[in-house]
């Protein structure tokens, strides 16, 4: 199926709404974005102020590189991936509790369990340098990023990378479940037993040969049937 403005609003919606089921919210201070398909110089992003679970297919806005005053955010984080990295077309950033928490770790994400595996050697940490508003913060975060499709803003919050927005879902959903396993391991004060690297790099290699993008073919139409039953509507 041809990808759309239309279909991609609508995809954008739904994210941002599973996110608000999921529970990984933070007021207004959500954000995440698409690139416009056939348009390089645009991507769909919430107006700032909305919360997740008012967020619609209509209401999302376009924002350029340039457009500070539509969603300040946008311009710095958002656009210094995508110019950067011709193969993300959709990020999520996020502040939950248990990324908030796994940012400030010296250990950073440990390959403690499977969903955290698919990160072995596999994940970014960008050092904090304030509230995100400076433009030339923008190579420092691309580096930071590296070839991978996650990231930890050290000391506040996720970045989540993805080759559409389906992937950007299953991804932010493994990764907020591999940070609050370790943190509940970490929390009992037992030692953690870690496979040995070897077999971390055999199953992040498992899920790297897993059809691509992620989740788009099942997990993706799935969450949307769960929309459907909430009666949740994001489309228009």
């Amino acid at each position: 199926m041809k990808v759309t403005e239309k279909s991609v609003r609508e995809d954008l919606a739904a994210l941002y709404r599973l996110m608000h089921h999921m529970g990984i919210s933070h007021r207004i201070y959500n954000h995440h974005s698409a690139r416009v398909p056939d348009d390089p110089d645009v991507i769909l992003i919430n107006s700032f102020g909305l919360l997740q679970d008012e967020i619609r297919a209509s209401n999302l806005i376009k924002v350029g590189r340039e457009d500070a005053d539509s969603n300040q955010a946008a311009s710095v984080i958002h656009w210094g991936i995508y110019d950067a990295r011709e193969d993300v077309n959709c990020i999520v950033h996020h502040h939950s509790a248990a990324t908030v928490a796994m940012s400030s770790l010296d250990c950073g994400l440990l390959p403690m369990s499977q969903g955290a595996m698919q990160f072995f050697n596999r994940i970014g940490y960008h050092v904090y340098e304030g509230m995100t508003f400076n433009l030339d913060e923008c190579p420092r975060l691309a580096a930071s990023l590296g070839p991978h499709r996650a990231m930890f803003l050290k000391n506040h919050g996720a970045l989540i990378c993805a080759r559409s927005v389906a992937e950007a879902y299953v991804l932010t959903d493994d990764l907020e479940k591999a940070c609050i396993s370790q943190l509940l391991a970490m929390s009992g004060g037992a030692n953690i037993v870690l496979p040995n690297n070897e077999v971390c790099e055999r199953t992040a290699r498992q899920f790297e040969n897993m059809p691509q993008p992620r989740g788009e073919a099942l997990d993706w139409p799935a969450a949307l049937r769960l929309l459907e039953r909430l009666n949740i509507n994001y489309h228009d």
